[in-house]
């Protein structure tokens, strides 16, 4: 997967950039940090700036973001309230327990928007909640324009210093996104533990 990417980035160059960025936030598979640090070592050979990676980089996350955001707002919390009628015994489930995630949404939704546009495969995911909870179109996209600025930026930077190194960045970003696959593995345990162990006194 790695060489068809830098292969189509280097064939397209800015607009290989923002596709593969657009297609990254759709399928989290797909690694950001590999076309990021990739993108910002083409500055040293080709006619590409950093400044032009960040750019095109960003839109294609926006392009993405929306996407998956309209998704969110098509689903609703309505139409998910209608699955948990249905399903919600099965999957220990309660309505409230979805007014309750989306009025946390609504009181924090825009940082958390903000710092999970920083947090591997959460980066991407986190439109559709946004979209669900009815966050206005403009706030999301502010909040979603800064975190990805700062994570494009520190990665296509990195990629743009250490030149035919980045090899080497994308390796130790396998390490953080471990890292964090495993908080956030630990975390839902957790969430379903203590659940679990709530309805089973009632």
């Amino acid at each position: 997967m790695e060489s068809w990417i830098t292969d189509f980035m280097e064939q397209y160059g800015y607009m290989g950039i923002l596709l593969m960025i657009a297609v990254e936030n759709l399928f989290p598979p797909i690694p950001s940090e590999i076309i990021l640090t990739f993108g910002g070592f083409m500055t040293t050979y080709t006619n590409l700036t950093p400044i032009g990676v960040i750019l095109f980089a960003t839109l294609g996350s926006l392009i993405g973001a929306i996407i998956l955001y309209l998704i969110g707002r098509l689903l609703g919390v309505e139409r998910l309230e209608r699955i948990i009628d249905r399903w919600g015994r099965v999957l220990r489930v309660k309505k409230e327990d979805v007014r309750k995630a989306d009025a946390w949404f609504d009181k924090y939704g825009y940082w958390a928007v903000l710092l999970c546009r920083m947090v591997p495969l959460i980066r991407s995911l986190i439109s559709l909640p946004a979209g669900m909870s009815g966050m206005k179109l403009v706030p999301f996209l502010f909040f979603t324009t800064v975190g990805t600025l700062i994570w494009n930026t520190i990665l296509v930077s990195v990629g743009t210093a250490v030149g035919g190194n980045w090899h080497e960045i994308v390796e130790f970003m396998d390490v953080y996104s471990y890292i964090v696959y495993a908080i956030i593995a630990l975390a839902v345990l957790v969430v379903l533990f203590l659940y679990i162990r709530r309805a089973r006194k009632f």
